[in-house]
């Protein structure tokens, strides 16, 4: 049996966060309340991608991966539990997106594309009380010189406590993804929402979902079993 049934996963859980995003206009309505900033993107977002720069090294997956009209990189991870790395691991998978946008035997580090990378938990990171953290690179000597290499790493803490200083359809949204549920969908005045709650109850009626669900419940299982993945 598998412990939490698909209907009563909420957003904060992987597997429907990835299967939702998979859906362009949803993960585009989810960017551009985050930010607080109208993102358009290209494409059908790319949803557990595997980066790896060598067979030697450790591979990263992703959790949405897009690039939007003005060929800025989106990649998203959700994060429900606080492995005390995630730091470091945003260094990690920076270093990784990077090294797969140049063609092999580029030499215009200019080529890179901008890059966003938005991590978002149900906790603190930084423990000041925030609902976002955004960091772009600053000179320590003169702090009104930015470095301009075109990264943004912006964490996102659903628990904030700092409401003045974002709209409501945020805070809605900070709500719905701890609380993926009809009652919360009904209460906001959000259209987007409204219609990310859409795709949440597609995804909830589809047998197609419902068996690769059980199926990755499965393989975690086993994963567990073998002891290739902790407890």
């Amino acid at each position: 049996m598998v412990s939490t049934k698909l209907e009563k996963l909420n957003l904060l859980d992987k597997f429907l966060f990835d299967e939702a995003m998979e859906d362009k206009e949803t993960y585009q309505a989810v960017l551009s309340i985050l930010l607080e900033n109208e993102v358009e993107i290209l494409e059908k977002p790319e949803t557990e991608k595997e980066l790896r720069v060598s067979p030697q090294l450790r591979q990263v997956r992703l959790d949405v991966v897009v690039m939007d009209v003005e060929k800025k990189f989106y990649y998203t991870e959700m994060q429900k539990r606080d492995t005390k790395n995630l730091i470091k691991r945003s260094r990690y998978y920076q270093a990784l997106v990077d090294s797969s946008l140049l063609e092999p035997g580029s030499k215009d580090f200019n080529l890179l594309n901008d890059s966003c990378f938005i991590l978002i938990a149900p906790f603190d990171i930084f423990g000041r009380g925030l609902y976002r953290y955004t960091f772009e690179g600053r000179c320590r000597e003169c702090p009104d010189l930015t470095l301009e290499d075109g990264m943004i790493k912006v964490f996102i803490n659903t628990k904030g406590r700092n409401k003045e200083d974002f709209s409501q359809e945020f805070l809605d949204l900070m709500e719905y993804i701890e609380m993926t549920t009809d009652e919360t969908a009904k209460k906001v005045e959000s259209k987007r929402i409204k219609k990310i709650h859409e795709r949440i109850c597609l995804i909830r009626k589809s047998e197609e979902a419902g068996i690769k669900y059980m199926q990755r419940w499965e393989e975690l299982v086993y994963a567990r079993e073998d002891g290739v993945i902790s407890h």
